[in-house]
């Protein structure tokens, strides 16, 4: 080791090199007459997964039915469905240990910055948020244009539309139509969405006011601060379905969309959400599937209780969602 180290190496690397952790090089120089404490636990701990049951795990998060899903969306659909096999960490721990997991798609990290504007949802139709995003076409320079309303509190996706162009006219019958499909009383209820022209266009601005919606904007000249629609997009656009080549014409992309709007609402658990659907959230589902769940974790602790080390996993419902949470309430 000290050979590499004075010939240039770093000793991250000539320790990773060894099959040693850096900080265990570092002690074994602290304390050069201390015993190898890497021979691990000497005798396998009583509330270890014996290899049935290590089997059983592997085999679930090997099926095909199940492709695709981290430990963390696997956990509240195996619930969902009455079975409880092992906890998130453990199946993780049994990913790395056999080397099951996926690499990981790139995302690009971004800050994003809070706008002023403070709204608080406690049940749907509440508070919207709604933006428009680029979609590929074979021309270069040239995109559809994805206009996608979601609903903050439930996550659920209200509506959409893809058109060839931008414009507030287009945005503004978009909202009318979701208002009458959806089949609420939009009076008192909050958009937000940024500063661009079609969320500030007359015919937006002078239909939302007809509607009795309350209007909410980002801060102007920042482009981070919509962000439940840009986590949503994102969420869009780094799905494995996502098409590799562009749209052909509207009409693919409107069916792409809509099958995609159709898993985001009914099948995908969402994180934000204690893992229930949008649509369970929306409609008044939630709550039974959340103390379902519990009563299976309940089982499980009572069958195996040494497994246990703290209370079991929270499956109370998020009572609110707050957009654009200001620094003390997010401390808070």
């Amino acid at each position: 080791m000290a050979e590499a180290q004075a010939g240039g190496a770093g000793l991250e690397a000539a320790s990773k090199l060894l099959g040693l952790s850096k900080r265990t090089v570092e002690r074994w120089r602290l304390e050069p007459t201390a015993r190898d404490r890497r021979d691990g636990p000497r005798h396998r701990p009583d509330n270890a997964l014996s290899s049935r049951e290590q089997a059983q795990v592997v085999a679930v998060m090997t099926d095909p039915k199940y492709a695709g899903l981290t430990p963390k969306q696997l956990v509240p659909q195996l619930a969902d469905e009455g079975i409880y096999l092992a906890s998130e960490s453990t199946m993780y721990r049994l990913q790395r240990l056999f080397g099951l997991r996926q690499p990981a798609r790139p995302l690009t990290s971004r800050h994003v910055t809070r706008a002023t504007a403070m709204h608080t949802a406690t049940g749907p139709n509440q508070v919207w948020s709604w933006d428009i995003t680029y979609l590929p076409t074979p021309v270069w320079g040239r995109f559809f244009y994805l206009y996608l309303v979601l609903d903050v509190w439930s996550r659920r996706i209200v509506g959409w539309r893809v058109h060839e162009r931008e414009n507030p006219d287009l945005a503004a019958d978009m909202i009318t139509q979701i208002c009458k499909a959806e089949k609420i009383d939009p009076v008192g209820l909050v958009l937000h969405s940024d500063n661009g022209t079609p969320m500030k266009g007359s015919s937006m601005l002078s239909t939302l006011q007809a509607l009795g919606i309350v209007s909410s904007f980002s801060r102007p000249h920042v482009s981070n601060d919509n962000p439940y629609s840009e986590s949503l997009f994102r969420t869009l656009k780094y799905t494995p379905a996502y098409p590799r080549f562009p749209f052909a014409n509207v009409e693919a992309a409107q069916r792409w969309v809509a099958t995609f709007v159709a898993w985001y609402n009914g099948t995908h658990r969402h994180s934000a959400i204690r893992f229930v659907t949008p649509d369970q959230r929306h409609f008044g589902a939630e709550l039974a599937v959340l103390r379902k769940r519990a009563a299976l974790y309940d089982r499980a602790m009572k069958k195996n209780p040494t497994r246990w080390s703290k209370t079991r996993r929270n499956w109370n419902p998020v009572d609110f969602v707050v957009l654009n949470p200001e620094r003390s309430a997010t401390a808070a």
